[in-house]
C-alpha cells in the first residue's frame, strides 16, 4: 500500500521579475526547497490542514526561471520567491494548463498586469534616483580627496620635507569638508540606502572626525606637526580607489583593475593610517597636558583633577580595536570578492 502524499495548500502572486508563493505550513524547520530543469521541489515537515506531517508538492513554472529560490520561514508558513529569467508577464503559473488543485491566487498580493507595470515603473524610478544621488556623493568625495592627494604630491615633490609642516594650512579646509559630508555614508548604511554594516562605518566616521577636530583642529602646536601630513596622505590615498569603485557600481560597470586596487590598497595603508594617527594622538598628549585643554576638576568631595590626555590614552586602545573591526570587515568582503574564484579554479 503506497503512502499518501500530502501536499499543502499554495498561494501565488506575480510580478514583472518575480514569481511568489506562500505555503501554509507552521512550525516547519528546514525546508527542502530547490529547483531543477524548471521544476520547482518543496519538502518539509510541518503543521498543515492534515496536521503534523510531511508535505511536499512539484511545480513546472510556464516559462523559464532562475534555479536560485529564495525562501523566509514564518511562525504560520512558508515565503519563496522565485526570479524570472526574462521581465514579462505570464498568463499563468504553471506549464500544464489545468491548475492543480492545491493552488490558488494569493489576492494578498494579487496584482493585474497593468497595476504591476505602475509598480515596476515606480522601482525603477527609484532604483534610478537612487543610483544617480550616490553617484553624485561619490564623485564629489573622489574630487575632494583627488585634490588633496594631488596638492600633498605635488608640493611634496617641490618642497621636500619641508612641504610636511604646513600641510594642515594648506589642505584642511577640503578635508574638513570631505570628512563632514562622510557622514552621509553612515546615514546611508543606518536607513538601508546601501548594504554597508553601520558599526565600522560609524567608527571611520567618528575616528576620523575625532583625530581632525579635536587633535589638529583645537590645537595650533599640532597643525605644524609632519605628522600631519602622513595621516592625511593615508587619508586620501585610500579614497582615491574606494569612491570610484563605488561610482562605477552605480552604473554597473566593474573595471578589474580598480576593483583589485579598491580590496587590496587597504591591506598596508588602513595600518599605516592607523600608526599615524596613534602618533598623533601619543604627539598631542603632552600639548594638551601643558594648555590644560578639555581638562576638568571633578566637583566636591572629590576635588582631582581629570587631564583629557587620560582620555588620550583611552581613545588609542580604542583606535586599535576600531582598527581590528575595520580590518576584519574589509577581509570578509575581500574574501567573498575573490576567495570563491579561487574554490573554484582548484
Amino acid at each position: 500500500m503506497e503512502t499518501q502524499v500530502l501536499t499543502p495548500h499554495v498561494y501565488w502572486a506575480q510580478r514583472h521579475r518575480e514569481l511568489y508563493l506562500r505555503v501554509e505550513l507552521s512550525d516547519v524547520q528546514n525546508p527542502a526547497i530547490s529547483i531543477t530543469e524548471n521544476v520547482l521541489h518543496f519538502k518539509a515537515q510541518g503543521h498543515g490542514a492534515k496536521g503534523d506531517n510531511v508535505y511536499e508538492f512539484h511545480l513546472e513554472f510556464l516559462d523559464l526561471v532562475k534555479p536560485e529560490p529564495v525562501y523566509r520561514l514564518t511562525q504560520r508558513q512558508v515565503n519563496i520567491t522565485v526570479q524570472k529569467k526574462v521581465s514579462q508577464w505570464w498568463e499563468r503559473l504553471t506549464k500544464q494548463e489545468k491548475r492543480p488543485l492545491f493552488l490558488a491566487p494569493d489576492f494578498d498580493r494579487w496584482l493585474d498586469e497593468s497595476d504591476a507595470e505602475m509598480e515596476l515603473r515606480a522601482k525603477v524610478t527609484l532604483t534610478s534616483l537612487k543610483k544617480g544621488y550616490l553617484f553624485m556623493y561619490n564623485l564629489v568625495q573622489l574630487l575632494g580627496f583627488s585634490w588633496i592627494f594631488v596638492n600633498l604630491t605635488v608640493r611634496f615633490f617641490i618642497l621636500g620635507k619641508e612641504s610636511f609642516y604646513d600641510t594642515f594650512h594648506t589642505v584642511a579646509d577640503m578635508m574638513y569638508f570631505c570628512q563632514m559630508l562622510s557622514l552621509v555614508e553612515t546615514l546611508n548604511a543606518a536607513i538601508g540606502v546601501t548594504s554597508s554594516p553601520v558599526l565600522p562605518t560609524l567608527i571611520q566616521f567618528l575616528g576620523r572626525n575625532f583625530i581632525l577636530f579635536i587633535i589638529f583642529g583645537t590645537m595650533e602646536e599640532m597643525q605644524n606637526k609632519a605628522v600631519v601630513f602622513f595621516v592625511f596622505y593615508a587619508w586620501s590615498t585610500i579614497e582615491i580607489f574606494r569612491y570610484p569603485f563605488y561610482m562605477l557600481s552605480c552604473i554597473d560597470m566593474d573595471w578589474k583593475v580598480l576593483t583589485w586596487l579598491r580590496y587590496t590598497v587597504w591591506i598596508p595603508l588602513y595600518p599605516l593610517g592607523c600608526l599615524s594617527e596613534a602618533v598623533a594622538v601619543i604627539q598631542s598628549i603632552p600639548v594638551f597636558n601643558e594648555s590644560g585643554r578639555f581638562s576638568f576638576t571633578l566637583p566636591y568631595p572629590v576635588k582631582m583633577k581629570v587631564r583629557f590626555s587620560f582620555f588620550l590614552q583611552v581613545y588609542l586602545v580604542m583606535l586599535f580595536l576600531g582598527l581590528y573591526i575595520n580590518f576584519r570587515h574589509l577581509y570578509k568582503q575581500r574574501r567573498r570578492r575573490y576567495g570563491q574564484k579561487k574554490k573554484k579554479l582548484h
